[in-house]
C-alpha cells in the first residue's frame, strides 16, 4: 500500500455546497466566483446544476495563496481587526 492509497478520496466533481464547505464560505460566495470566472467550473443539464473539478478547487486555492502573499509583500493586507 502507498501513501496515495491511504490518502481520502476526493470525488472529481464538487458540488457549490461541497466547494463552500471546503472554503469555508457560503454558497453565494462561490456562485459568485463561478460567475466571475475567478472560479472555473461548469453547468451540467438542463437545469445547469454547477459543478467544480477538484484540480480546478486546488488551482484556485493555491492561486489565491499566491495572491495573498504577493498582496502581503506589498503593504495592501490589512489585520481583520483593524479592517
Amino acid at each position: 500500500m502507498t501513501v496515495d492509497d491511504r490518502a481520502p478520496k476526493r470525488p472529481r466533481f464538487l458540488t457549490i455546497e461541497q466547494v463552500a464547505e471546503e472554503l469555508a464560505v457560503g454558497a453565494p460566495t462561490v456562485r459568485q466566483l463561478l460567475k466571475t470566472g475567478e472560479l472555473r467550473g461548469l453547468q451540467i443539464g438542463g437545469r445547469g446544476l454547477w459543478r467544480v473539478a477538484a484540480k480546478d478547487l486546488e488551482d484556485y486555492i493555491d492561486q489565491a495563496y499566491r495572491v495573498t502573499a504577493e498582496r502581503i509583500a506589498a503593504g495592501e493586507v490589512a489585520d481583520e481587526e483593524s479592517a
